[in-house]
């Protein structure tokens, strides 16, 4: 028998304002955090490819030893591949993601003459979206992240934290894959609260509610949650 996942309109009407009970409860533990500065869209882009399946501090360092062995982009269009993997090889599946940063470059260089994607931002997100994930190795995390901190778009990216959260809040459906929680949270989230809410979950998430041994004990969103093995009980 099939079953349909898809939440209906009482379910929605319920979980939207959830939704905004759990920004204000995390505002309030966390604060409400900001978007430092506007970001290079295409520097923000290729950071987020490399950020992929590992965590921030390798792709940090991922980052800054590819822009060492390649202080422009430019040089990575006829770059082979084996030093391109090399210089982002710490941040894991490098042959990867060294192939698909520079097949990106080439069609950047094609299509548009030059090396920049400061046009990206006065596209519709809807379009924004479209034509950037039908290049390999860009979803809709790695969009998302960059119209959001390049060019302050009001998206809610959804990474491993927040996929895990908003699953154990019953926000979001079980079965539902991370594409689909990604655009189901667009219509959950506040207006104007992507950002904060983004950036408190992530926190919340390494912080608190964590993959293996969550915090139950101190969350501040406990009674919100259906999550079944509650840690209720400090070690």
């Amino acid at each position: 028998m099939r079953v349909n996942n898809q939440p209906n309109t009482k379910q929605l009407k319920a979980l939207r304002p959830k939704t905004a009970e759990v920004h204000e409860r995390l505002v309030e533990r966390f604060g409400r955090p900001r978007r430092r500065r506007s970001e290079d869209p295409l520097q923000s882009l290729i950071w987020t490819i490399l950020s992929q399946n590992t965590n921030d501090v390798l792709s940090e360092r991922a980052y800054r030893s590819l822009r060492k062995s390649f202080p422009r982009w430019e040089m990575l269009l006829d770059a082979p591949a084996a030093p391109i993997a090399r210089a982002i090889r710490i941040g894991g599946l490098a042959n990867q993601k060294s192939r698909n940063i520079k097949d990106f470059l080439r069609w950047l260089q094609r299509t548009h003459g030059r090396l920049t994607l400061d046009w990206l931002c006065r596209m519709p997100v809807d379009e924004a979206t479209e034509l950037l994930t039908r290049h390999r190795g860009i979803g809709l995390k790695t969009v998302y992240v960059t119209l959001m901190f390049a060019c302050g778009k009001d998206v809610f990216p959804v990474d491993t934290h927040i996929y895990r959260i908003v699953r154990r809040l019953a926000i979001a459906p079980q079965a539902f894959s991370r594409d689909r929680v990604t655009r189901w949270m667009q219509v959950l989230v506040p207006k104007g609260h992507a950002l904060p809410l983004h950036l408190n979950l992530i926190r919340f998430g390494r912080e608190v509610c964590q993959s293996r041994r969550p915090r139950c004990f101190d969350c501040p969103l406990v009674d919100l949650c259906r999550f079944r093995e509650k840690n209720l009980t400090p070690s």
